[in-house]
């Protein structure tokens, strides 16, 4: 759980009562409610270095209060080698560990996980900002352990030892996921698969080979040998025989044409789960990319989908209609154009019937991620019929003040709205007086807001965080960057120098 301790500052409620409260959270979805960690701008490097969310004050506490700690899954915390080092030698039936977006640890971290957890089950490192030093920890863990069931290493750069790997995958008979980094070659990934037949989510290295017949004809045996396979994350790998339920491509994705995504959409007529990334989005020799055609075709294949991340480098407003209409079941719809502000290229008008498409036909949709040029019409859109909304992502959008109101009175459900780049402003910040408190949070950068804004805020919702972190040299009346959230813990009274608390108590 993420909760800051009486250790950091007291909390308005005694520990007996948080404790008992937070036992019977068991949806993550109620325990993310709860929690404290860092915006998901911090991803963007939005976030100054020293926010906060440390953990090694909880693992202090956790040592002495539940020593019988078995997980611990964390996103966009800062964790040290010390920390993990500190979590393995002191937590002796520890299984789970679980890191995502976090940063501040090294492979010599992981090298202690392996050395000092023998009851191990899950070792996930997703998307962390870590030095990655060798890959050598590997060969840390001991020949006679056998109880890993999930093992992520995609983000690592360095060689693995793979001898070191095989042996591992081979000793775990209960091996389910397994993601690899790009430094394993197609052969040694073959090898893994024969080791691995229990697998259901595979992630691979990075490859884009010339098959010869054999070669393919081997690699499609030890796939078919992996019956309960239903999760495949690929980089830059056509996939050509694949039965999946969800599918993460990155890499070259320039090479995956319009044939590639109709073999996917032909091929996976199950596929669920759809995230397709740039190799470099700020790569400007690529100058095409992935375009419209790839999900229009893919969509006419696969049904299912109801998850979709999708960056692109143009679309049109018919192509999402098409998309939306193959597929009504979406839950969450995240399109990035990746140029900013980008009209449908082949009208040049907005994308504001795109938008308008996903929310009137997905009925069903919780999250939300809007690109390209979009007026104030597309808000107007998502308050009118996105119902059931939880998130919504917005950047380089917007008219006026009205389109972020038009989202706040319209979306009863929402819960996170995170804004960067948008002409809102105060008028747009103040009409969600009556909103805040039911919402988990609101991120506002590079937007209007100034300081007496938020002030105001702050004094008209007194149980509300409000943090402005301010840049070097910007204007003193203007906030450059805004976070609103609930806690249970109340403001922060250690917010490092570059953020202001602003409290009305």
């Amino acid at each position: 759980m993420k909760r800051e301790f009486p250790a950091t500052r007291s909390s308005p409620f005694p520990d007996e009562v948080l404790e008992r409260v937070l036992s019977l959270l068991q949806s993550p979805k109620d325990r993310s409610a709860v929690s404290l960690g860092k915006p998901r701008f911090s991803d963007f490097n939005l976030v100054p270095e020293n926010w906060g969310a440390d953990v090694h004050p909880w693992l202090v506490v956790f040592a002495t209060k539940y020593p019988f700690l078995e997980e611990l899954r964390l996103k966009r915390m800062v964790v040290s080698d010390e920390s993990l080092e500190f979590l393995a030698v002191n937590f002796p039936n520890f299984k789970v560990l679980s890191l995502f977006s976090c940063d501040g640890f090294s492979t010599d971290g992981l090298a202690a996980i392996a050395t000092h957890c023998k009851s191990l089950t899950q070792l996930d490192i997703q998307e962390n900002g870590i030095d990655d030093k060798s890959g050598g920890w590997l060969s840390c863990f001991p020949e006679n352990f056998t109880s890993l069931e999930v093992l992520n290493f995609a983000n690592l750069n360095t060689d693995v030892n793979f001898d070191a790997l095989e042996k591992l995958v081979s000793r775990c008979k209960s091996l389910k996921v397994l993601k690899v980094n790009k430094s394993v070659s197609l052969e040694n990934l073959q090898r893994l698969l024969v080791c691995a037949p229990r697998l259901t989510e595979l992630g691979t290295g990075s490859f884009m080979p010339e098959l010869t017949g054999r070669q393919y004809a081997e690699l499609e045996t030890a796939f078919n040998q992996c019956k309960n396979l239903n999760t495949l994350s690929v980089l830059n790998l056509l996939v050509f025989f694949v039965n999946v339920h969800a599918l993460n491509a990155s890499g070259s994705w320039t090479r995956w044409g319009t044939k590639g995504w109709r073999l996917l959409g032909s091929n996976c007529p199950l596929l669920e789960e759809l995230r397709v990334f740039p190799a470099d989005p700020f790569d400007e020799e690529i100058i095409h990319g992935v375009t419209e055609a790839g999900l229009v075709a893919v969509s006419y294949g696969c049904r299912r989908l109801h998850y979709v991340l999708y960056f692109c480098r143009q679309m049109t407003n018919a192509a999402v209609a098409t998309i939306v209409q193959n597929c009504p079941d979406f839950t969450h719809f995240r399109l990035c154009i990746m140029n900013p502000g980008q009209p449908d290229y082949l009208t040049n008008e907005p994308m504001d019937e795109a938008f308008g498409a996903v929310v009137r036909t997905c009925t069903k949709l919780q999250r939300l991620s809007v690109s390209g040029l979009l007026t104030d019409l597309t808000f107007k859109y998502i308050g009118q019929y996105a119902k059931n909304l939880e998130t919504l992502s917005v950047a380089f959008a917007g008219s006026s003040d009205r389109g972020m109101q038009c989202v706040l009175e319209g979306c009863t459900k929402l819960r996170k709205l995170e804004i960067r780049d948008c002409p809102f402003g105060n008028v747009a910040l103040l009409s969600g007086l009556e909103k805040y408190e039911s919402m988990r949070s609101l991120w506002m950068s590079a937007c209007n807001v100034t300081m007496n804004g938020c002030r105001l805020l702050a004094r008209e919702m007194p149980r509300l965080n409000v943090e402005v972190m301010k840049e070097d040299g910007s204007d003193d009346t203007q906030a450059d960057k805004v976070y609103v959230y609930r806690s249970v813990a109340g403001p922060r009274r250690d917010a490092p120098p570059c953020v202001l608390t602003l409290s009305g108590l």
